[in-house]
């Protein structure tokens, strides 16, 4: 006994900084595919979403759904970084969330309502305030005026909900992400956790019961599950019965693009002409017609660098599909092909969505 506690000691000591919240245990079968539902309204002001999850209850060997909700920050600057499922080492292993000043990783997984895979788009914080992106965040204005509108391009529509292994979403850290990861965090608050805690002691939550359509999908505040106001419930069935085995993959949804996910299943963009046309951002007036002319020249480098990385993979891909292949050979080609679309657009969103957090800000007048 003594021998195994030193060799788990030494486990602990080799686990990297970026892997310290994942949780240890490994889970052979992947949880199932994201329900969709409706964000309820913002309960008020410095309250940011959170995004809901599948956990796992190791005492009845089952996934069960942990409703989103507005958690308010701990600290004014703190964003929240999603946890997620990510394969490794044979089985699924949870990575838990985190307060932290800038998003980090969370396995490219599309939660929505802003969060769609490789950043955050849904509000930032200013003068110690948090301002919300009613573009993707359900807000009422007569309670939170501080928001404005920038639209999200997100061409993922997956709602895969674990990174890696067969099926899963293909995503890697960026280097800004793995900055972040060795950053400041700040665990799960009590709220929080007393509310993943009041999802896994509902049995109507479990997938088992639900077959992945929870009854409580999303709450107005956290532990709400069986307050009726504010709460929101999955909007369609989904296909899968019971939790996603190895492999198996899920059906699509396309983040909504305005408080709401869309229940409308799509097909996954299979090459770049699949993809919607790459949006160009409103002009913006800063007050600085310098900053925002540069900024308008970025954009447009920007969006002709990846207009011309969409045609070089598309090139690519047509010459592929002039090989002579078998039905079979096929099939993995058109795979392939698809993974290297769905890399190459949330690569894309990820440069835009870096792009639109610099560009320049309006500077508050005296007195506001």
């Amino acid at each position: 006994m003594r021998t195994f506690k030193i060799l788990l000691a030494f486990l602990a000591l080799a686990i990297p900084a970026a892997l310290f919240g994942q949780v240890g245990i490994s889970i052979s079968i992947g949880p199932p595919a994201l329900p969709v539902y409706e964000q309820p309204i913002c309960p008020g002001d410095g309250y940011l979403w959170t995004p809901g999850y599948w956990a796992y209850d190791d005492s009845i060997s089952d996934y069960y759904w942990v409703p989103g909700t507005w958690v308010q920050a701990p600290e004014v600057g703190m964003l929240w970084t999603p946890g997620y499922w990510g394969w490794g080492d044979g089985g699924f292993m949870f990575n838990d969330g985190y307060w932290g000043t800038e998003v980090g990783f969370y396995g490219g997984i599309n939660y929505g309502f802003g969060y769609w895979g490789g950043g955050y788009g849904g509000g930032r914080w200013d003068g110690g305030h948090f301002f919300y992106n009613r573009s993707v965040n359900n807000v009422d204005i007569t309670i939170n005026r501080n928001v404005y509108n920038t639209v999200i391009e997100n061409h993922s529509d997956s709602r895969v909900s674990f990174n890696g292994g067969t099926g899963g979403v293909v995503a890697r850290a960026s280097t800004e992400q793995v900055a972040a990861a060795k950053q400041r965090h700040i665990p799960a608050v009590a709220a929080q956790t007393e509310h993943a805690q009041a999802a896994r002691s509902n049995p109507e939550q479990r997938a088992s019961v639900n077959h992945g359509t929870p009854s409580v999908a999303a709450t107005a505040k956290p532990g709400a599950l069986s307050e009726q106001r504010g709460a929101a419930s999955a909007k369609e069935p989904a296909e899968a019965s019971k939790p996603l085995p190895i492999g198996a993959s899920s059906e699509s949804r396309a983040e909504a693009p305005a408080a709401h996910a869309d229940n409308t299943p799509s097909r996954p963009a299979v090459h770049p002409n699949d993809l919607a046309p790459i949006a160009r951002p409103a002009a913006i007036n800063s007050g600085n017609a310098k900053a925002d002319q540069k900024y308008e020249q970025q954009q447009d480098q920007l969006i002709a660098r990846q207009t011309q990385e969409r045609q070089q993979l598309q090139q690519k891909q047509d010459n592929e599909h002039q090989q002579k292949a078998t039905p079979a050979q096929a099939q993995n080609l058109e795979a392939r092909h698809t993974q290297q679309t769905q890399a190459l657009s949330q690569k894309h969103t990820a440069q835009q969505q870096s792009l639109v957090s610099r560009q320049p800000q309006a500077r508050a007048k005296p007195g506001k």
